[in-house]
């Protein structure tokens, strides 16, 4: 759906930055983008949900062809509920992690936590109410956490894609001034400063190529079966991306001329303990395989 809407928008681009003339910088305005899909006036749909949607449907399709395969650490049975439990996750945590690390005012008062139509998300605070629901419903179901961890990590880049993509699109979390071929100028950034759309170097870095090594190790290799290497290799990707891109991103406005500005992003310091968790869980993993007995069946596969 959002990936449909990004197609023409790549072309409308290319257009309008030739239209601007050589040395000229493309006007976001120029996109004709709408953070709103569709308005019924009574009720409005915005791109940022239709994100959140698309996400967790398509993780879900995706998900259900990964437990498809031989070794799968749940049945078919179990994918329902653990949707349920990581939509849950995301949304709580999500919403609470952004307010601890962003926002603490927001905590103050309660009630803004649950008006999320005014926006405020955080990853990281959404990746740790996920792993608490996996979790919880790995205990309850007497399953493999960690190894559930492996398989839903693999479906993460989705949501990430289209939700970077719809961030583009509201024309929010744009980069730092730049004179780039390819820099856009945000009307919300009250001048006419061209800048990075760090929202599109997010979507190809975490979205595309963290999907990519993922999809790699999971179809080309025996990964799966070394609890912990796939979740290990979604935390590292995904940590170097964010680290790296927040390099072109502008730093939260609420930060602005504190050390978490100008020395270093929030961003980036949530990101370090990523990495170095992913990479002992990489380090690890060898040491962690077992032959795995499949949910519907008795015979060890691996």
């Amino acid at each position: 759906m959002i990936l449909t809407a990004a197609l023409p928008l790549l072309a409308d681009a290319t257009t309008a930055a030739t239209a601007a003339g050589a040395g000229g910088h493309l006007r976001f305005e120029d996109l004709h983008l709408n953070p709103v899909a569709l308005d019924l006036h009574f009720f409005q749909i915005k791109w940022y949900s239709l994100a959140y949607i698309t996400g967790i449907l398509v993780g879900w399709w995706y998900l259900l062809k990964l437990i498809a395969q031989p070794g799968s650490p749940m049945a078919r049975r179990h994918v329902d509920d653990l949707v349920f439990y990581a939509t849950l996750g995301i949304i709580l945590g999500g919403r609470l992690g952004y307010a601890i690390f962003y926002a603490p005012d927001m905590l103050l008062s309660p009630w803004r936590l649950i008006r999320l139509w005014d926006g405020g998300m955080s990853f990281h605070g959404g990746m740790i109410g996920t792993s608490i629901g996996i979790i919880l419903f790995a205990r309850k179901e007497k399953l493999d956490w960690l190894r559930i961890h492996d398989y839903l990590a693999c479906a993460v880049p989705f949501g990430l894609f289209f939700g970077r993509i719809a961030n583009f699109i509201n024309g929010e979390l744009w980069g730092k001034p730049s004179n780039v071929a390819w820099a856009i100028i945000f009307p919300r950034t009250g001048n006419d400063v061209p800048r990075h759309p760090s929202q599109l170097y997010e979507a190809g870095l975490e979205g595309i190529a963290l999907f990519a090594i993922l999809w790699f190790a999971f179809w080309r290799t025996k990964a799966r079966y070394e609890p912990g290497r796939l979740v290990g290799l979604f935390l590292v990707g995904y940590g170097l991306a964010r680290f790296t891109v927040e390099f072109f991103r502008e730093p939260d406005s609420q930060f602005s001329g504190t050390f978490f500005a100008t020395t270093i992003h929030m961003g980036q310091v949530l990101t370090l303990p990523m990495i170095l968790g992913g990479l002992y869980l990489v380090a690890t993993a060898k040491g962690r395989r077992t032959r795995v007995v499949p949910i519907a069946g008795d015979a060890s596969v691996a």
